[in-house]
């Protein structure tokens, strides 16, 4: 019998050492500001420019290139990705081949395809959103936008399910779950297990330590809670009380994107939906051009 072959850390350095070269060798001098001179020979950017435009190290820059066992912090690779103008999928990849967390989990997610964003906008007028396993939210259709409160008027680190239940008084008006804290901190908890060492999950943590001493409370108690269907009431300020099956389907295996949907649970729910839906799209008619 035989047994297929598993990648190791080598083959991911190699890898890493051969995209990081494809990358340079694709971007012009021009793209990045710099002067092109007559004597190049090198296609795309020189090592050297990489590093200095990255505010790395050029040795440190080469042992990468020359895939050497080294420790490459996820800061570094934050910086090449911005050097090499990386778009969000190669972003990704690049992080996947490192072994490294993204320390700007805000930016654009590759999990939020052309293919999702489609369905969410099918699947109006049901509230739907894709959020990371912390809970912030990557994208949503109009009706969860207007669902518990107006999610495009917040920045967009403040988008997450469990900062908002602990800081947003007009999210919390919303909500009828008086132990959602204590459930989402529980769910945090649960999935954080692998991911210990992750900056955006320490941060995330120490930014709600620092804003709300209910979920400090909460989270000292190490308390875990699964993941699974609830039925949750919310009273929408638009269109009143609303009956839902909350539901969490997980686009990929592990700790990544989830799908979350809320099914209307009666014939008022659907209708405030449809009402919403309404709402959403007169305000973006509303709107001028730009």
């Amino acid at each position: 019998m035989s047994i297929a072959p598993t990648t190791g850390p080598d083959d991911r350095r190699r890898e890493l050492a051969a995209f990081l070269r494809s990358r340079r060798e694709r971007v012009t001098p021009e793209e990045v500001g710099l002067v092109r001179g007559r004597r190049r020979r090198t296609p795309g950017l020189r090592r050297e420019e990489v590093a200095q435009l990255s505010a790395v190290g050029v040795t440190w820059y080469t042992w990468i290139e020359q895939a050497r066992d080294i420790q490459v912090s996820p800061q570094v690779l934050d910086a090449l990705a911005g050097a090499l103008l990386l778009d969000p999928a190669e972003r990704a990849h690049l992080f996947a081949l490192a072994g490294r967390p993204d320390p700007r989990p805000g930016l654009p997610s590759p999990a939020v395809t052309p293919a999702v964003r489609a369905l969410l906008d099918r699947l109006e007028p049901l509230p739907a959103a894709v959020q990371n396993s912390r809970f912030d939210v990557l994208a949503h259709n109009r009706v969860f936008g207007r669902l518990f409160r107006d999610l495009d008027a917040l920045p967009p680190e403040d988008r997450n399910t469990l900062w908002l239940a602990c800081t947003d008084p007009e999210f919390r008006a919303a909500v009828t779950d008086p132990d959602l804290v204590a459930r989402l901190a529980g769910k945090l908890r649960a999935r954080m297990a692998g991911c210990l060492a992750e900056p955006a999950w320490k941060r995330l943590v120490q930014r709600l330590e620092a804003a709300s001493p209910e979920f400090r409370e909460v989270w000292a108690r190490r308390d875990v809670v699964s993941s699974g269907s609830v039925s949750k009431v919310i009273r929408n300020a638009l269109v009143g009380p609303l009956s839902f099956e909350h539901t969490d389907l997980w686009l990929q295996p592990g700790p990544g994107p989830v799908l979350v949907t809320y099914v209307p649970l009666d014939e008022e729910t659907r209708a405030g939906c449809a009402r919403l839906l309404e709402l959403a799209a007169a305000e973006r008619d509303a709107r001028p051009a730009a």
